[in-house]
């Protein structure tokens, strides 16, 4: 059973960073894609940013490129979610998610909440102005 913690949420105000990590119990040598994703009160759960144990490729969402960095660190069994120029909009329970993917997370599947098996308990990332 794969276990996903999340850490380094928290309150900050707009135009500031914050660095999220997801701590995995294991790896899936062969490949997985590690995903973030966030959830907004009365809105639906939303894919931010993916990347490829294997090789590194990453995937972002068209509202967070730019602001946002995905990379891992593979000694350490932990993915992180750099944002930075946080905006209001980005303030939601930021979730940690893993699929076994030996090719890759797959550009039609990275951000679908459904494609996913394995998730964390979520970390609040609030922005205010």
């Amino acid at each position: 059973q794969v276990q996903l913690v999340e850490s380094g949420g928290g309150s900050v105000q707009a135009g500031g960073s914050l660095r999220l990590s997801c701590a995995t119990s294991t790896y899936t040598h062969t490949g997985a894609c590690m995903g973030w994703f966030r959830q907004a009160p009365g809105k639906e759960r939303e894919g931010v940013a993916a990347i490829h144990t294997n090789g590194g490729s990453t995937y972002y969402a068209d509202s967070v490129k730019g602001r946002f960095t995905i990379a891992q660190d593979n000694a350490k069994n932990t993915v992180y979610l750099q944002m930075n120029s946080l905006k209001r909009e980005d303030t939601a329970m930021y979730y940690c998610a893993a699929e076994p993917a030996v090719y890759g997370c797959y550009s039609s599947s990275w951000y679908r909440r459904g494609w996913y098996n394995h998730w964390g308990q979520g970390t609040q990332v609030t922005v205010s102005s």
